[in-house]
């Protein structure tokens, strides 16, 4: 643990960037979160310019009333529009003007629509659950090992790596328009669960070994657990960082920000478990003798 400031200047130089994102620009919001419509188009190969089309519809949809938020087009022809909510008849009177006056052939993929009040309730939903979570995580961490640094390290730890997925969803926000989800929560409550996990695992060993080395310092026994449980985290996490990379390579469109997310997440939990968790730990068990 002679290293640990070092560690917390890694975790600093990670999240510092995002943390100044958040406050720049915040989060990217889906209609999951502000209500509105998400509609995918899938236009035709080799029927015109696919540029040229995505900008007929845009001008097809505003002159209807309804702005528009967000419209991208991918390489694979799919124009994805982001708008004011659209009604079922404007829908209907948008694509009767897309198959008068546009040549190319328009399949349309998805349709949805939230309503801002069903946004706003899984807004408060959602920074309830992770509140919640962190909550009794605390309580059962401090409980389970008879002492609150344990659980307030662990809350520490696991709110670390919740911010560097913000702070990553935040940046690419802004510069590449990727939005946050329900997926997405869903993303960052599995990371904490799966953060905790790794860092109850090094406590536990801190624990057994303070009863089989009653002679050993504090500090030696967080480094000797962290020495015993390292290669078998970095082992478990890189499974699992395997098998997202693959779903991130090969997985469809609809989840590869969620599963990006867990990658991020995963490896964020791998290094705060062992270079987190345990030097507050050590720092918090340092400022205790000082006190004393």
């Amino acid at each position: 643990m002679k290293y640990k400031w070092i560690y917390f200047a890694i975790s600093g130089v990670v999240i510092i960037p995002g943390v100044i994102s958040l406050a720049l620009w915040g989060l990217r919001p889906s209609v999951d979160f502000i209500g509105g419509t998400v509609w995918e188009l899938q236009l035709a190969r080799d029927q015109g310019d696919w540029n040229e089309v995505q900008g007929q519809i845009d001008t097809l949809i505003e002159n209807e009333g309804i702005e528009i938020s967000g419209s991208t087009l991918n390489d694979q022809g799919v124009v994805q529009l982001r708008s004011s909510t659209i009604t079922p008849d404007q829908k209907k009177t948008i694509q009767q003007k897309y198959q008068d006056e546009i040549t190319t052939d328009i399949t349309e993929l998805r349709f949805e629509t939230v309503g801002p009040s069903l946004g706003r309730e899984l807004l408060i939903k959602t920074i309830t659950g992770v509140s919640l979570a962190a909550l009794l995580i605390l309580a059962y961490i401090a409980w389970r090992f008879k002492e609150k640094m344990y659980g307030v390290c662990a809350v520490l730890a696991m709110l670390h790596d919740s911010i560097i997925v913000l702070g990553v969803f935040s940046l690419i926000g802004h510069f590449w328009g990727v939005e946050v989800d329900s997926l997405f929560v869903t993303a960052v409550l599995t990371i904490l669960s799966f953060s905790v996990h790794d860092t109850i695992v090094v406590y536990d060993r801190i624990r057994e070994s303070i009863r089989k080395y009653p002679k050993l310092t504090f500090i030696e026994l967080i480094n000797k657990a962290v020495g015993e449980t390292l290669v078998r985290s970095i082992n478990n996490s890189l499974t699992i960082i395997f098998m997202l990379s693959a779903l991130l390579l090969l997985g469809g469109e609809s989840i590869r920000w969620f599963v990006f997310a867990l990658l991020v997440g995963t490896i964020a939990g791998t290094y705060s478990s062992t270079f987190t968790a345990a030097p507050l730990l050590a720092l918090w068990s340092e400022k205790l003798k000082k006190s004393k």
